[in-house]
């Protein structure tokens, strides 16, 4: 049985937590939504940030809504080198001991001291098709995009939630090397 998924291709963007949308936006600010992601209820704001680094800036990053316990910008390796900030690759969310950036918004700044992430590469499964396939939350996969410069990538992580809608996504650097596109298919092969 072939394990096909569909691949998102995920720029550099940017979690907030309702304190920091207030901090750069405005007292009682509410992010705004330009258009749905894959995952339900997960949508790109029309809201976004300028990302202050030691070496570089980037403006115009999206913000994805909606609000989050706490704020993490996830970028690519190649970004993190424009930045000047050594970001780890780790699962979105664990930021714990993780390098800061400044933010900056139309209303003001935020200094985080924690939170930018190269994200780990990952493969979002709904329960019921995590136990058709006999994947488990938290396994590491081996995946094959095809294409003229296809590739096998290894440590693909296994989310699994009945949250969730299949959907792979790697960051812009891995889509670039393999010339990968989103709505692109990849297939688990271990």
């Amino acid at each position: 049985m072939s394990k096909t998924v569909p691949v998102g291709v995920s720029a550099r963007h940017i979690h907030l937590t309702q304190e920091h949308v207030e901090a750069l936006f405005g007292p009682g600010y509410q992010l705004t939504e330009f258009k749905s992601l894959s995952q339900t209820g997960q949508f790109a704001a029309n809201e976004q940030v300028a990302v202050i680094g030691t070496k570089g800036k980037f403006d115009k990053v999206r913000i994805l809504g909606p609000v989050r316990p706490a704020s993490q910008l996830e970028v690519s390796r190649t970004d993190a080198f424009s930045l000047g900030v050594k970001a780890p690759v780790r699962e979105s969310g664990h930021i714990e001991g993780t390098p800061g950036i400044t933010i900056k918004g139309p209303a003001g700044e935020v200094e985080l001291e924690t939170g930018v992430i190269v994200a780990a590469r990952h493969i979002h499964f709904h329960t019921s098709e995590a136990e058709a396939w006999g994947i488990a939350d938290k396994q590491l996969l081996k995946v094959r995009l095809g294409g003229e410069r296809g590739l096998v990538l290894e440590n693909v992580l296994a989310r699994v939630s009945d949250n969730f809608k299949l959907d792979m996504h790697i960051d812009t650097d891995e889509a670039n090397a393999a010339g990968a596109n989103n709505g692109d298919t990849a297939e688990i092969v271990d």
